[in-house]
């Protein structure tokens, strides 16, 4: 799914394994990631939602600096295995509120050959929370100290040009990055049962968005 529709990333439980360790008891399969995170333990990884209400905060001119430590670790770790990194989400969109959480899209060869980046990332500090093969192999990580959302992605995959085009747009444009803010805003006054939910109602104004940035895209 979008990246403003990703699933909140999941809590691990005390003693959890490796979610792409063998499991005995299932043939070998990995044991499948909660798509989403609920509950007590989860409130550990979502700082950013409290009793059914989203935090949404101003522009921190920290996001940039904590972002490129974050770029810097994964593409030491990663090397040529790394064939992307970016800022991505609110927090790389200057003067655009945001949930205090830095989104970060990685590129590989395959998200779905875990083996071939994962370990690096983990031996990183970075943690595997999420995986959605049926949405383009989309792989979630948190970071090893801030509150960090790392994206992994294939290099074919469109979500990765849908982001940056988001982004750009969100960017260069002063209207619709206040038509953005606006909706963010809004929506973050009330109250929700999951933040999904929060992330689902703003799916209308990004595709309204997204639709100018491929028009102005056409005409460029």
């Amino acid at each position: 799914m979008p990246l403003d529709q990703l699933p909140e990333p999941v809590a691990e439980a005390p003693g959890a394994q490796d979610p792409r360790r063998e499991d005995p008891t299932a043939g070998g399969a990995p044991p499948p990631l909660p798509s989403r995170a609920s509950g007590a333990a989860a409130s550990a990884h979502r700082p950013h939602f409290r009793d059914g209400r989203v935090l949404l905060v101003d522009y921190d001119p920290k996001w940039p600096y904590l972002y490129q430590r974050e770029a810097d670790r994964i593409r030491e770790a990663l090397g040529e295995a790394a064939l992307a990194v970016e800022h991505v989400g609110s927090t790389s969109v200057p003067g655009l509120a945001a949930k205090p959480c830095v989104d970060v899209l990685l590129v590989v060869a395959d998200p779905a050959d875990e083996d071939s980046y994962a370990p690096r990332l983990e031996a990183a500090g970075y943690a595997l929370r999420h995986r959605e093969p049926d949405f383009h192999e989309h792989r979630l990580f948190n970071g090893p100290d801030v509150n960090v959302n790392l994206h992994v992605f294939g290099a074919g995959s469109p979500e990765v040009g849908r982001m940056l085009m988001f982004r750009d747009r969100l960017r260069s444009d002063d209207a619709d990055r206040a038509l953005y803010q606006r909706t963010k805003l809004a929506l973050a006054e009330r109250a929700w049962r999951e933040v999904q939910d929060y992330a689902d109602a703003k799916s209308e104004v990004v595709e309204e968005i997204l639709g100018r940035a491929r028009a102005a895209a056409g005409r460029a």
